[in-house]
């Protein structure tokens, strides 16, 4: 048995899961999920917990035990909890501002890039003197969260020599030493 799959999931209070058709859906203080699971695999609420067995030990149905039991549990946690993720943009003159469900970014390019957010999404923009800017993104969608934050990163990818660029907060870049260290 899969080690992942086989652990129930803990409703919290306040946190209901149907299961109507091969689509589970949850509910919570935060907002509603849904997902759509394989037709094989059987999804059971009983007593306060969520348990997902699977018919064989199939290949397919063994990774897929694994996957839809993670995929339930990050709704749960997300619609009770939520999910929280912070940016830090390293450069000089980098700035961010937010306005609503718009995110406004200026990266050392010609013009600044303006991103709509999903309404999922909440975003707060924070700088402070002689910190870096910070963008601080929240939502009980982690799946939906993941994507913008890739997208905002993929704006500016932190480079290597100098540090510049969007990373997350605790991040570590490796860095490479400049043409100056290696000369002799």
């Amino acid at each position: 048995m899969s080690r992942i799959g086989k652990a129930p999931i803990a409703l919290p209070a306040g946190v209901t899961v149907t299961v109507k058709d091969n689509v589970v859906t949850v509910k919570g203080p935060k907002g509603e999920l849904s997902q759509a699971i394989n037709p094989d695999l059987e999804v059971k609420v009983e007593d306060n917990h969520v348990v997902v067995t699977r018919p064989s030990d199939d290949r397919e149905h063994r990774a897929q035990h694994g996957l839809y039991r993670a995929l339930i549990h990050n709704m749960v946690v997300g619609v009770s909890e939520g999910y929280k993720k912070e940016m830090e943009l390293v450069g000089v003159g980098y700035r961010a501002t937010s306005t609503g469900q718009v995110l406004e970014l200026s990266l050392g390019f010609s013009h600044a890039i303006y991103i709509k957010l999903p309404k999922e999404i909440k975003v707060e923009a924070k700088s402070e003197r002689n910190k870096n800017p910070l963008i601080i993104l929240e939502s009980y969608d982690k799946q939906l969260l993941g994507q913008v934050c890739a997208k905002i990163r993929s704006l500016r990818k932190p480079e290597p020599y100098k540090g510049k660029g969007i990373k997350f907060v605790g991040e570590v870049i490796r860095r490479k030493s400049g043409k100056s260290a290696n000369a002799k």
